[in-house]
Formats: structure tokens, C-alpha cells, sequence
């Protein structure tokens, strides 16, 4: 409630007459079914609410990975525990590519529905695996479950910024990251009042509560209505302006519709003929590059290395059992919940390269002053990495966390919005996935601090891509955004600038 105080301060034409008229019929139909106003809070809140299965998938296995370990003898068997935790990432690639065609078939309403749907399936199943070949069936499950997940992660940010208004689209955006940290922090809270169940009951029970937010989700959603820019794509106008009258004031309906209606006409004969190589064509190219650019930074930095391991970093570095370091995850989830509180209050004060530069910068001089310290003074505190990691956490809570998916929403034409939204989607969960098999073998390899500090010269090489190729898109409506990208489709590729 309180990230919502802060946000309030057609395919083609009918070829006969009959047939028009069947579908108008239809439509007013449709229109009259949904007369009851919904309020715009309602509106965004579930719209956003996906972010919260999101995060609890992300962060539950955090707290169920030290149990896990112990039921099935999973100690030092770096590959199982990296299989086990990337599963649902390698999922998540799939949703992610697939949300995009589905949604521009079925709506982004219909395609979240069906997403929490597999969420509840999943999170049961994975709460439910036998233990007689359970490290690989546990995978195949987390896989399905990251399906959903990755669809989330695409379908939400796109929805809510065709639902958003320019002036606040970077807050309600913002918001789905709000309830992704929020998802975290409930997994977090959820695995540290767990954690003295018997150890086979711990982490099964922690898997299978996911199931909870995921009905809530489908319930809510239930209620909300389509995204006003799909329905327009579709000839469905009555509806369109219907949803338009439930999010926007009455004065500025007519105006909005008809800038819609206007981009939909113009992007209607390239929609048609749009394939996924047309994403690389000379008109979407660099807007492309930099929005999958963007995604695929945030999770090559390293960020869910933190996420996924904490428990076994603090392990590492004081000797500390991991299932008795579960308060860890959630110092961590507060810190992420604060800073995407701070990024819904400076979202749109701030140009997006700007936070994201600064975000970047002293998120890498976080990761590589871990590993100067312990070459100049090897006599250090090991824990003083933990303390540098949350400075990390807090820079990354209100600027690339939140900002990747601010920006996904609203870089993509509208022609290929769902297709770019979902390659983005799926290059993120490429760079989630890597982190999350890889970071167990690396910290096997060589030090903690030396791990992080690879992570760290990434995180300073994603502040040279955004100076040099991401597009400022803060205060533009999406059509604008669009428009601008279509005049300098020829031109060199950091084009967008104030």
C-alpha cells in the first residue's frame, strides 16, 4: 500500500458487411459486461502482482538450498546445486521467448492468467518430488515453473506500460519491481520461520508455498481489464476506450485514443509481415541492441549470485553453518524493498542512463574492493565482503533492478513490442541462468573476492554500453518514442538523447 501512496502523490478488417457487423455486435457486448468502473489502483496493483511470484521463485530457493543439501547429500557437489538452482532460469529463457507470440495472440491479460495458473501447478510439483531420482526431476519441475516465471517477467513490465501514463510510467513500472523485492523478501521471511521443520519438510514446504500468491494473482486478474493498445491492434476500439476511460482522465480519452489508433495504422502493414529477423532490420536494430543489451547487463553483474547464495557466501566467508545464516537473505530482501521504494519516488525526477550509470559504477567499485583489500591486507575480516555486497544490493535496488524492465517496457515499437519485450526476457534469463550454474564452480576455483571482482569490471562495462548506445526514453509516450526511432532509423545508434 505504501508503493501505491507513492505512485497517487486489428490484425485486420472484416471483408463483408455481416461479418462487421457480428463483430461490433461483439464488442458492445464486451463493453457492457464491463460498465462497473475498476479503480486504477486495483488496475495497477495486480497488474503488477506477477512481480511477486516472480520473486518468491527467485528467492525461496535461497533458504530451501542449505536444507536441500542436507536431505539429499548434496555437499560439495557443486554441479547438482548449480543444476538444481539454474533449472528454473533455463525455463525462464523458453517463457520469455514464447510470452511474446502468445501475448500478441492472446492478450497480455489472457497470458499472465495462464502463467499464474502453471505457477500453481509448479510450485506444488516442486514441493511434491519423490526423492528416488529427485536432483533431475526436481530440475524438469523447476523448469516448468520457470516457464511461468519467465513469461512474468516479460508480460508484466509490457502490460504495465501500456497501461501507464507517460508522466508515470517509470513509477509504475517501478512498482513491479516493488512487488518482485517483496516476493523475495516474503520467501526470505518464509524460509527463516521454516528453518526448524525437519529438514525434508523445511525445503518441501518452502517450494510448495509458492502456490499461495500464484491464486491470488489469477483471481485478481481475473478482474482487470486488456491492455488499451492490444485492443485497438485488434479493432476492438469500444473496448479500448472503455479501459482508456477507467485509467485516464475523461478529457484526455479522445486524444490518446486516437494517437493509439494512429500508430496502430501506421505499424499495421509491418505488424503483419513482422518475424523475429525483423527485429534486426535497419528500423528496429538499434533500439533492439540496446533494450536486449540492457537485460542481458543486469544479470551478467552478478546481482542473483547474491540472491541465490547468500547463505553460502556468509558460509564461506566466517564458517557459519548456512541454514543458521537465513537472516542474511533477509537483511538483503529489506535493503532491495527500501531501494525500490526510493526508485518510485525519483523514477521520473532522474534520466534513465544517468541512474543507471551511477547505479553501475558504484555497484562494480563495490565487487572490486573486496578482492584490492585482501591482496593489500590478507589479514582482513572475510566478512567485510558481505558488508560490500550491500552496498552493492542497495545501488542495484533502485537503479538496474528496476530500470532494465522500465526500459524493456518502453523501448520496443509497437510492432514488435511483444517479440522484442520477449527476446530481452529471454537474453535476461540467459545471463540468470549462467550466474546461477556457474558462480558454485567458480567460488570452488578461486577466492570469493576474485569472483566478484569479474563481476564487478562487467558491471563497469554495462555503464560504457549506456552511455554509448542506450536511448533516453524518460518523460516520452510510448508513440513518441516510436515515432522518434522510425526518423532515425538511419542514423548512428546513441540517437535519443534530451
Amino acid at each position: 500500500m505504501l508503493a501505491l501512496t507513492l505512485l497517487c502523490s486489428t490484425d485486420s478488417k472484416s471483408s463483408d458487411v455481416n461479418g462487421d457487423i457480428r463483430a461490433r455486435a461483439r464488442s458492445g457486448a464486451r463493453v457492457g459486461q464491463q460498465q462497473r468502473k475498476i479503480p486504477a489502483k486495483f488496475i495497477y496493483f495486480f497488474g503488477a502482482f506477477g512481480g511477486i511470484l516472480f520473486g518468491y521463485d527467485i528467492g525461496v530457493m535461497t533458504g530451501a538450498l542449505p536444507f536441500l543439501q542436507s536431505d539429499w547429500q548434496l555437499h560439495g557437489d557443486a554441479v547438482a546445486i548449480g543444476w538444481i538452482t539454474s533449472s528454473l532460469m533455463l525455463g525462464a529463457i523458453m517463457g520469455g521467448a514464447l510470452s511474446g507470440m502468445v501475448a500478441d495472440r492472446l492478450g497480455r491479460r489472457k497470458s499472465i492468467l495462464i502463467a499464474a495458473a502453471i505457477f500453481v501447478v509448479g510450485s506444488i510439483l516442486s514441493g511434491a518430488v519423490p526423492n528416488a531420482g529427485g536432483v533431475l526431476l526436481l530440475c524438469l519441475v523447476r523448469m516448468l515453473l520457470g516457464m511461468a516465471v519467465g513469461a512474468a517477467s516479460a508480460l508484466v513490465p509490457a502490460y504495465m506500460s501500456e497501461m501507464a501514463p507517460a508522466g508515470l510510467r517509470g513509477r509504475l513500472s517501478g512498482l513491479n519491481q516493488t512487488m518482485i523485492v517483496s516476493g523475495m523478501l516474503l520467501s526470505y521471511i518464509v524460509d527463516f520461520l521454516l528453518k526448524d521443520l525437519p529438514q525434508q519438510w523445511a525445503w518441501r514446504t518452502m517450494l510448495s508455498m509458492a502456490a499461495v500468491p500464484a491464486v491470488i494473482l489469477y483471481l485478481g486478474v481475473k478482474r482487470l481489464p486488456e491492455s488499451p493498445r492490444f485492443l485497438v491492434r485488434k479493432g476492438r476500439i469500444d473496448e479500448a476506450r472503455h479501459v482508456l476511460t477507467m485509467i485516464r482522465p475523461a478529457d484526455a480519452v479522445d486524444a490518446e485514443l486516437a494517437e493509439i489508433r494512429e500508430t496502430a495504422e501506421v505499424e499495421h502493414n509491418a505488424s503483419s509481415r513482422t518475424t523475429w529477423a525483423s527485429l534486426m532490420s535497419s528500423r528496429y536494430r538499434w533500439l533492439v541492441i540496446a533494450g536486449v543489451g540492457v537485460a542481458a547487463f543486469q544479470q551478467f553483474q552478478g546481482a542473483n549470485a547474491i540472491f541465490y547464495y547468500i547463505p553460502l557466501i556468509v558460509e564461506q566467508a566466517s564458517g557459519t553453518s548456512a541454514s543458521n545464516a537465513l537472516m542474511w537473505p533477509i537483511i538483503q530482501g529489506v535493503i532491495l524493498v527500501l531501494g525500490s521504494l526510493v526508485f518510485l519516488v525519483i523514477a521520473d525526477r532522474f534520466k534513465r542512463r544517468t541512474l543507471l550509470a551511477v547505479g553501475g559504477t558504484v555497484m562494480g567499485v563495490s565487487f572490486i574492493l573486496p578482492a584490492v583489500i585482501s591482496w593489500i591486507a590478507p589479514g582482513a575480516d572475510p566478512m567485510l565482503i558481505v558488508v560490500f555486497l550491500s552496498i552493492y544490493v542497495a545501488f542495484y535496488s533502485f537503479t538496474w533492478a528496476p530500470l532494465t524492465w522500465v526500459i524493456v517496457g518502453e523501448i520496443f515499437p509497437l510492432a514488435i513490442r511483444g517479440r522484442g519485450a520477449g527476446l530481452a526476457s529471454s537474453f535476461n534469463w540467459l545471463g540468470s541462468f549462467a550466474v546461477g550454474l556457474l558462480f558454485p564452480l567458480m567460488t570452488m576455483a578461486m577466492p570469493q573476492p576474485v569472483v566478484f571482482a569479474i563481476f564487478g569490471a562487467i558491471c563497469l562495462l554495462g555503464v560504457v554500453f549506456v552511455r554509448t548506445v542506450v536511448p533516453e526514453t524518460a518523460g516520452r509516450t510510448l508513440e513518441e518514442i516510436e515515432e522518434a526511432a522510425a526518423h532515425r532509423r538511419s542514423a548512428p545508434v546513441p540517437a535519443l538523447t534530451h
